[in-house]
């Protein structure tokens, strides 16, 4: 009974973040009938999830519309324990303004457990979701299977990283396994380089030019990427000088202007 308690409690959980997360730059509103759509939920359970967060000052309702939207709760819950360029919206706005330049999509990841975690995927005229796999908020990938996820084990201590490394190989597919070896002294040089080249990940064919964000020791580590087909003319050397140009610009870290190395980066997508 404990363990079925337990179930039904992860199930409540997990149907509270699937709405949260539903709202985003395309889906600023929505309705019942939109998540019961998205996530394949029964109606009257949803209708009574979305009336508690309504409830709890996490959803506003439009009773002329009957569609639901974000209070400004739901933004700033938790957001004040979070490092700075996220919590002063700096983070937020270098994303916007990478995709306006490039028109390419932007994806930031941190680690959960094993895997890669998608924070934030942000769309571009040139980012085509259908053939990208599963790149989505809360969305999660091996962290050997994506540029991105390199950069993030680079952030490991190397007894603990090579560790990390059997494990996923031995959990994994026959398909799905690597050379552990290799895998590790790839880590290493992106990790030292600060970027990397490589997969985006998440079942998709696009590749990704990703970059870690600076931060406190104590901070867990994120990575920021452009996501883009590989068989675009892309120079991806030139995306991951943007990033970094911007990412330490945004940061206050350097007084330099990015508007050459972004109208670069544009024609070169």
């Amino acid at each position: 009974m404990a363990a079925g308690l337990d179930g039904n409690k992860a199930k409540a959980a997990r149907r509270v973040i699937e709405v949260l997360e539903f709202f985003d730059e395309q889906n600023p509103r929505a309705t019942v009938m939109d998540i019961v759509r998205r996530y394949q939920r029964p109606q009257s359970s949803t209708s009574e999830l979305l009336a508690s967060l309504v409830e709890l000052g996490l959803l506003y309702k439009d009773a002329a519309s009957r569609s639901y939207t974000l209070t400004p709760r739901a933004a700033i819950l938790g957001s004040l324990s979070q490092p700075s360029m996220v919590r002063d919206g700096r983070l937020s706005t270098l994303i916007d303004r990478l995709v306006a330049q490039t028109g390419l999509g932007v994806v930031l990841q941190g680690m959960v457990g094993l895997n890669a975690q998608i924070f934030r995927a942000t769309c571009g005229s040139r980012f085509v979701p259908t053939r990208l796999g599963d790149l989505a908020g809360g969305a999660q990938d091996r962290l050997c299977d994506s540029a991105a996820g390199w950069l993030l084990l680079s952030t490991t201590k190397a007894e603990r990283r090579d560790g990390v490394l059997r494990r996923m190989n031995a959990e994994a597919a026959p398909e799905r396994k690597f050379n552990v070896a290799e895998m590790s002294q790839r880590i290493q040089e992106r990790g030292r380089e600060g970027y990397a080249i490589g997969p985006a990940g998440y079942g998709g064919t696009a590749e990704m030019t990703a970059v870690l964000l600076p931060g406190d020791p104590e901070e867990r580590p994120m990575a920021l990427g452009f996501v883009y087909q590989p068989c675009a003319e892309i120079d991806a050397a030139v995306l991951a000088a943007l990033l970094q140009k911007s990412v330490r610009s945004c940061l206050g870290l350097s007084g330099i202007d990015s508007t050459g190395e972004a109208a670069a980066a544009s024609s070169a997508a």
